[in-house]
């Protein structure tokens, strides 16, 4: 099982999600290109599980939280797209 900086790539999706670490090229040059593609597969299943969750219709804090997490893991998306696209890799 793949690792970025000694955790499970589940884990490095739910700390982007939560703001903890930043998806750049700098962060993303040190990995090898089928850790970049499952990195990309795995944010993709974390944004999954948090478009699943109930939806928290009366609280609008909760609800901003779960816009940031998206929008967090979106944009991470975006980037290691980007990434791979010049680094010449097929993510899918």
């Amino acid at each position: 099982m793949p690792t970025i900086r000694g955790k499970s790539l589940k884990a490095v999706s739910y700390d982007i999600s939560e703001g903890y670490l930043t998806v750049n090229p700098i962060f993303l040059k040190s990995l090898d290109d089928d850790s970049l593609k499952a990195l990309y597969q795995e944010i993709i299943q974390v944004q999954a599980e948090i478009r699943a969750e109930k939806f928290p219709h009366s609280d609008i804090q909760l609800i901003r939280n779960r816009n940031m997490r998206l929008q967090r893991l979106h944009q991470s998306l975006m980037v290691i797209k980007n990434f791979a696209r010049e680094r010449k890799v097929m993510l899918i």
